[in-house]
């Protein structure tokens, strides 16, 4: 087991919610982190709140924008690790009522950022580093009705994972694929109603509550430290697949 201390994390999306853990994590194992969203007053906040726990730097740049991304990377220079936790609100329309522009937009975002990412990122990624890609729960449990497209993109992840840790090992790809997480996201997603789905769920689920970003960050940090873990999806979920 490797250690962070002294090594560069890039953590896409690291402004808020599981990126936002996932920054503090790695500063806290050693690392130096740079986190990267689209709103510059809340990288700066982020990164103020951070800033007690190592160094941090917070660039502002849309990932979904190629040149965007390649101007990102190459004023980062080289680095040991990049996480992505970015990701939009998904479509939760059933089949027939689909806005295919909507479909459109969430795999542009979600799996062709994670492709552009990946190959913008390699350039400067040290040889034997890592990529840490989410999923979630979604793949495993899809809403009904209205999972199918979330499903089949977070489903997708793995198998790039897989095939991307053969192209570029030794460098190491894999993939968290947390379950329901406390997170700015899902009052996005389901406003007021948050607490009552939560309670409910929290009652059903083996750990018997909610993540917080601070419980997924290890598994993160987990993917990044193991030189002999590649290629895999690792569930985090508090048994949430099971019920």
């Amino acid at each position: 087991m490797a250690t962070l201390m002294g090594q560069k994390v890039v953590v896409v999306g690291g402004s808020s919610g599981i990126g936002l853990g996932v920054a503090a994590a790695a500063l806290k194992s050693g690392a130096d982190v740079v986190i990267i969203g689209r709103s510059p007053g809340k990288l700066q906040a982020a990164e103020q709140a951070l800033a007690a726990e190592g160094r941090v730097r917070a660039i502002a740049g849309d990932m979904t924008q190629e040149a965007e991304i390649a101007l990102v990377f190459n004023e980062i220079g080289a680095f040991d690790h990049l996480v992505s936790t970015a990701g939009p609100p998904p479509p939760g329309d059933p089949i027939d009522e689909t806005e295919m522009d909507a479909v459109r937009r969430f795999i542009d975002n979600k799996l062709v950022g994670a492709v552009m990412l990946a190959k913008h990122a390699v350039r400067t990624l040290r040889t034997g580093g890592s990529m840490t890609f989410t999923s979630g729960i979604n793949k495993d449990r899809p809403p009904v009705p209205g999972g199918a497209v979330v499903s089949a993109i977070a489903g997708s992840f793995s198998y790039f994972a897989t095939a991307l840790s053969l192209e570029l090992a030794p460098t190491r790809v894999n993939v968290i694929s947390p379950g329901w997480v406390d997170t700015p996201l899902f009052d996005e997603l389901v406003g007021e109603a948050k607490s009552g789905y939560f309670e409910d769920m929290a009652a059903r689920l083996p750990a018997g509550k909610i993540a917080t970003p601070a419980d997924i960050a290890p598994a993160y940090v987990y993917a990044m430290e193991s030189d002999f873990t590649t290629g895999e999806t690792i569930h985090i979920d508090g048994g949430q697949r099971l019920i």
